[in-house]
């Protein structure tokens, strides 16, 4: 009874945690919508800049003089010179006595003057302009990052209530399993995912003097309930006497090798391109490729940070789109200390095998199947160039022996012809793959026939079936 009713509690606990988190994600986008709204402001000089420019003016030079009551008129609701005015202004840069009414240039006895600080006034308001709108735009990315964060909670909290809690069909056999091997389950929770993979969460204690390792009661688990299981880096990896929460993840029907080959621009010495290959999420392989804008060390600097800046965000749970949208968002904020760069990341499911493919900037992936080559087309825009950039988005199914081409600009730009993608399938078509290392370094080779010219990168990956 009490195992039932302890299940049962922490059914609850994830719909009351689901249910929660749909709150924060709304709450989160009400705020950004609160906060955005009556933001698309004037991008320009106002009526009211030039009319507060012209009543400066009159006051530091027109004293009691009223001979061209130039400021009365076009207090006006129907005036038209201060638009006329404002235009000259932006156009020219200042405001001329072409510019101003034949009265005044008739009248006043101080045109240089007035003109003078009627210039200046008018160029203060630009520059109070210029600093309002930089700020305009850094809470509008603020405020798009909001937005992001509550896609994220939303999607998490989705992810949590399609979760099925598969506990009571396999916790017997758990326990008396860990039995002989004296271990003590004191409790558990085995959950099923909508792609079909499991995760369990058990707290357990070593019986007597021994200690257990992660990895055996992982092997132990998957006896006890059917597949192949691992306990992930980011769990505990030994088992003693005192009891321990500890986290295994089933593994996918498929497994990956990778393989690079880069080389960097003729006259230096550091790439400016960099990659990251992570298995730190249950069940999932993920590849990216980053191209820093120009190339050398501070391209390489800026590429790495970003790469880095995926790999953390993916390994805590990120979706791969958010982790996108986010590392946009950090390029925009650091302004003038960063340059925009390509991203281009692959996430595959190791359990079905499936391939999302997602872009900023980068040129086109190449999917080498069965002897023919598809060609994922690149993305648009690369990150750190607009507030809310939506990465390209392409699936599709890999089979046992497929492989994933991945590459920098500089590579696609030094094949042959004026179709570069054509003339890339062409020979990716043409050639024998012995391992990814391999397909790596001959795909660099042949782009490097021409010369090297900027930066380029190979990153391959295969997927094969598990025996």
């Amino acid at each position: 009874m009490w195992k039932r009713e302890r299940r049962r509690d922490m059914a609850d606990v994830n719909i009351y945690t689901a249910g929660k988190l749909s709150g924060m994600a709304r709450s989160l986008g009400l705020l950004a919508r609160s906060c955005l709204d009556g933001m698309e402001g004037e991008k320009g000089l106002t009526r009211e800049d030039a009319l507060a420019a012209m009543q400066m003016s009159a006051a530091m030079v027109c004293g009691s003089c009223s001979r061209c009551n130039l400021y009365s008129s076009s207090e006006k609701s129907d005036s038209y010179y201060l638009y006329y005015l404002l235009r000259a202004f932006e156009q020219k840069g200042e405001v001329g006595e072409e510019d101003m009414p034949r009265l005044f240039l008739e009248t006043c006895r101080r045109k240089e003057d007035y003109m003078a600080q009627l210039n200046r006034n008018l160029g203060r308001a630009t520059m109070n302009l210029e600093w309002k709108n930089r700020f305009l735009e850094s809470r509008d990315t603020v405020m798009v990052q909001f937005r992001e964060l509550a896609v994220i909670l939303d999607e998490f909290a989705q992810q949590m209530e399609a979760a099925t809690d598969v506990t009571a069909a396999k916790e017997e056999a758990v326990r008396r399993k860990f039995r002989l091997h004296r271990i003590g389950v004191e409790n558990m929770l085995l959950l099923e995912y909508e792609n079909h993979q499991r995760e369990a969460y058990l707290t357990v204690r070593a019986l007597g003097n021994r200690c257990v390792t992660a990895r055996e009661a992982a092997e132990l688990f998957g006896e006890a309930v059917g597949g192949s299981w691992y306990a992930p880096p980011d769990t505990r990896t030994l088992i003693n006497r005192q009891s321990a929460s500890i986290r295994f993840a089933e593994a996918g029907q498929y497994q990956m090798r990778y393989g690079t080959a880069r080389i960097p621009k003729q006259g230096e010495t550091v790439c400016g391109d960099n990659y990251i290959w992570s298995e730190q999420v249950p069940g999932q392989v993920i590849l990216g490729l980053s191209d820093g804008m120009g190339s050398g060390s501070r391209a390489g600097a800026e590429s790495g940070k970003i790469v880095e800046l995926l790999g953390q965000l993916l390994e805590t749970g990120f979706s791969a789109r958010a982790a996108m949208k986010m590392a946009n968002t950090v390029l925009l904020l650091t302004g003038t200390q960063q340059h925009p760069a390509t991203l281009d990341l692959a996430c595959v499911d190791l359990h079905n095998g499936v391939l999302e493919a997602m872009k900023m900037g980068a040129v086109a992936t190449f999917v080498l199947s069965d002897g023919k080559v598809e060609i994922l087309e690149a993305g648009e825009l690369p990150a750190g160039v607009l507030p809310g950039a939506e990465p390209s988005l392409l699936s599709r199914k890999l089979w046992d022996g497929d492989w994933i081409v991945m590459m920098t600009d500089g590579v696609l730009d030094a094949c042959p012809g004026v179709y570069k993608e054509q003339s890339m399938q062409g020979f990716l078509e043409e050639i024998p793959a012995k391992s990814p290392q391999d397909l790596a370094q001959r795909v660099l080779d042949f782009a490097v026939r021409e010369g090297c010219r900027d930066d380029m990168t190979v990153f391959v990956a295969g997927i094969w079936k598990k025996q």
